[in-house]
C-alpha cells in the first residue's frame, strides 16, 4: 500500500483517574525524524514509545505530543489546609495586635497566606502499573488514524503517478515510432549533401554506405528504448507492489532520466526532441509527487 508521508493522528486513553492523550503529525523528510515529547510521569517509557512508532512508519518527520489530564470529577493533587498551623498564626497576631495597641486582628486572607497554612498534595497523576498500558493504547490509536491518512492520501498520489507513467509511456512510445524514420531521413540527407558537395560527380556508394551506419550507430537509440520501457514496468510495478516505495522510486526516477537525456543527446529530428522535451516536463512532475511518498 503507497503512502503518502503527511498525516495526523491523534486518540484518548481512559485511566483510573486521568485521560492520556497522544496527537501525531507527520511531514515529508528523506528519513525518518522522531520527535516525541512525553509527561516527565511518562518519561521512563520514551524507548518503547519510539519502537511503536518506528514500527508504524518508515519514512518522515514525525511529530509525537502526549498529555494527562484529569478524569472528569477528578481533581488531581488538591489543596489541603493545616488548621493548626492556621490557628498558631492567627493567636501569634492576636497576641502581638493586643501587645501593640491595635484593635484589628488578623483577617482571613492574611492567615491563607502564610507559609504552610494551603498545601498542595502532590500524587503521581498515574499509577506505575496502568502508565504503559495507557500511553501504548493512546500511541497506538493515534499512529493507527496517522497510517490510515497516509495511505488515503497515498492512494490519491499513486493513481496521479500511475497517470504520469502512462503519459511518460506515450512520449516514449512516440520516441519509438519516430527513429526509424529519422535514420531514413538522414540518410537522405546525407545522400543530397554529398551529391551537392561532388557537384554530380559519381557516388561510392559502399562509401555513402559506411558513412549511413557510423551515423546510424551514433544516433541508435534502441538500447536507451528497451531500457526506458523496462524502468516504465518497474514503476508500475512498484506503484502496486506494498511496503515503501519512495526510495526505490526516487532511484528509478534518476535511472529513466539519464536513458531520457540521452536520447536527448543523440537526437536528430524534431518530433524526437519534442518528445524527450514533454518525458522531461512530465519526469518532473513524477519527481515531484514521489518526494511525498514514504
Amino acid at each position: 500500500m503507497i503512502r503518502s508521508m503527511t498525516g495526523y493522528g491523534r486518540a484518548e486513553a481512559a485511566g483510573a483517574r486521568t485521560i492520556l492523550s497522544v496527537e501525531c503529525k507527520s511531514v515529508n523528510h528523506r528519513h525518518l525524524d522522531v520527535s516525541l515529547k512525553l509527561p516527565r510521569v511518562l518519561g521512563a517509557f520514551e524507548a518503547d514509545a519510539r519502537r511503536l512508532i518506528q514500527a508504524a512508519v518508515q519514512r518522515g518527520r514525525i511529530d509525537v505530543s502526549s498529555a494527562v489530564t484529569a478524569a472528569e470529577g477528578t481533581v488531581l493533587n488538591p489543596l489541603t489546609v493545616n488548621v493548626a498551623q492556621a490557628k498558631e498564626y492567627a493567636e501569634a497576631a492576636r497576641t502581638l495586635a493586643q501587645a501593640l495597641g491595635l484593635g484589628d486582628g488578623p483577617s482571613l486572607g492574611w492567615v491563607m497566606a502564610q507559609s504552610g497554612v494551603l498545601t498542595r498534595e502532590e500524587q503521581a497523576p498515574l499509577a506505575p502499573e496502568e502508565a504503559w498500558p495507557l500511553l501504548e493504547r493512546a500511541l497506538s490509536a493515534a499512529l493507527a488514524e496517522l497510517v490510515e491518512r497516509r495511505e488515503t492520501e497515498g492512494r490519491a498520489l499513486g493513481q496521479e503517478l500511475a497517470g504520469l507513467g502512462t503519459t511518460l509511456a506515450g512520449h516514449v512510445d512516440t520516441v519509438a515510432q519516430r527513429a526509424p524514420m529519422a535514420v531514413e531521413r538522414r540518410a537522405v540527407r546525407l545522400r543530397e549533401r554529398m551529391q551537392a558537395m561532388l557537384a554530380g560527380a559519381e557516388i561510392d556508394q559502399a562509401r555513402l554506405a559506411t558513412e549511413i551506419a557510423v551515423w546510424a550507430d551514433k544516433t541508435d537509440v534502441s538500447e536507451e528504448l528497451a531500457r526506458l520501457r523496462a524502468h516504465l514496468t518497474q514503476l508500475t510495478a512498484l506503484l502496486t507492489g506494498d511496503g515503501p516505495v519512495g526510495r526505490p522510486l526516487d532511484f528509478l526516477i534518476q535511472e529513466i532520466n539519464r536513458e531520457v537525456n540521452t536520447i536527448g543527446s543523440k537526437a536528430d529530428d524534431l518530433e524526437i526532441s519534442q518528445a524527450v522535451i514533454a518525458a522531461k516536463s512530465t519526469l518532473e512532475k513524477v519527481r515531484e509527487q514521489v518526494a511525498n511518498l514514504e
